[in-house]
């Protein structure tokens, strides 16, 4: 039991509460309570989830699977292309594509889909024409109930490297790098639907997220 000056009277621990040992006015002993915080709250674990990107066309639509928390680490599950066939008319190559992803939704069971936009090309028929694959992609999603991300290809280049205008090796780079990866995805249109699954990964965005 240990003494300590407490003013101008002694102050007795014991058991690690302090008793007024000479109290200033004449009485008995009595308890000095001493504040004790409360623990601390613990954080609430980051969401875990399993994102599908999708960078789609209609001669070759790009995919990738990532698994990983908003602030990380990201693990690369899958990553290729769906290549249709070029004598095909244009039915059966959105039905090919549209097959394609829902094989790939009953695989890894996603959490998310996070597809990348429509860019406004010079032609007009090719803007149309991608349009029809992103629209398979999407209703393939709608069908197996998961949740949609659509991001324009500024706002994945925001997020995986930094700037809207980063340049595709760049893009390249930093998705292998994040992964941790010795080599980045390839074809490029496979790094593509992977850098927009690690886009919508590091958003932190509410999806059926798995703790």
């Amino acid at each position: 039991m240990g003494d300590r000056g407490w003013g101008c009277a002694r102050v007795a621990r014991v058991r690690g509460r302090y008793f007024l040992k000479q109290p200033l006015v004449p009485g008995p002993w009595f308890l000095v309570s001493t504040p004790r915080l409360p623990p601390p709250t613990p954080h609430p674990p980051l969401p875990r989830m399993i994102v599908l990107g999708i960078d789609p066309g209609t001669a070759v639509t790009g995919y990738g699977v990532v698994r990983g928390t908003p602030l990380g680490p990201y693990s690369l599950i899958e990553c290729g292309v769906i290549r249709t066939d070029p004598r095909d008319s244009l039915p059966r190559r959105l039905l090919d594509i549209h097959h394609g992803v829902r094989e790939l939704i009953e695989r890894h069971q996603p959490d998310a889909v996070a597809v990348e936009d429509v860019f406004y090309a010079r032609n007009v028929r090719t803007t149309v024409v991608l349009g029809h694959a992103r629209g398979v992609v999407l209703l393939a999603a709608e069908e197996a109930g998961i949740g949609i991300a659509e991001y324009p290809p500024a706002a994945i280049k925001k997020a995986v490297v930094g700037t809207g205008a980063a340049t595709k090796h760049q893009v390249q780079f930093m998705v292998a790098r994040l992964l941790q990866l010795k080599t980045f995805p390839t074809p490029s249109d496979a790094a593509d639907g992977v850098a927009a699954a690690l886009a919508h990964v590091m958003s932190g965005s509410p999806t059926r997220a798995r703790v």
